[in-house]
């Protein structure tokens, strides 16, 4: 019964749960952040963007054996949100910034895992320790990133960051997804 029930959830999930990979070029608009529920009692937060990644593997029980990984960035609309009142293009901006900081860890990720996973010995071995590392800078990251431009009012240090985060994109740009 209990099994009954995840799964139920987990189909609910797929079919009402719109994800966003990230691509270049595309940006996201307002009507991208569907939650209606602001969850923040910060009033410097005007908006949420709840984004990651998302992989999955293919391997098997020979450790010799090639793995396939695959690993994407993605926003979950459902559970972004916007302040109506607080929004304008800067800080959809903000915004923005937060989905290109999840795609720039991503391909920290694949850059980790193309330089130390070829098998499926090699995956067992390391992917969990390559995962918890670019997980944890990951979220480091977006809090000091919130922190230090404070949610996107520091404007100075919001121009630093936009520099910053596309730098490092063009610098890892052979790991962006084909």
């Amino acid at each position: 019964m209990r099994l009954t029930f995840v799964l139920c959830l987990l189909a609910a999930e797929l079919v009402f749960g719109q994800k966003i990979t990230w691509e270049e070029g595309r940006k996201l608009t307002w009507d991208n952040f569907k939650s209606p529920v602001n969850r923040k009692k910060n009033p410097d937060v005007a908006a949420y963007t709840h984004c990651g990644w998302e992989f999955s593997s293919i391997k098997s029980s020979n450790p010799k054996a090639p793995v396939t990984i695959t690993i994407k960035t993605i926003f979950n609309e459902e559970k972004s949100w916007k302040d109506v009142k607080k929004m304008d293009d800067y800080i959809l901006l903000h915004e923005q910034k937060h989905f290109d900081i999840a795609e720039l860890f991503v391909r920290k990720f694949r850059k980790a895992v193309a330089e130390k996973i070829r098998t499926s010995g090699d995956y067992n071995k390391y992917f969990k320790a390559i995962y918890d590392g670019i997980s944890n800078d990951y979220q480091d990251f977006q809090m000091a990133y919130d922190r230090e431009t404070r949610h996107g009012i520091n404007k100075e240090k919001q121009t630093e960051y936009n520099n910053t985060i596309s730098e490092q994109l063009d610098n890892l740009k052979s790991y962006q997804a084909p």
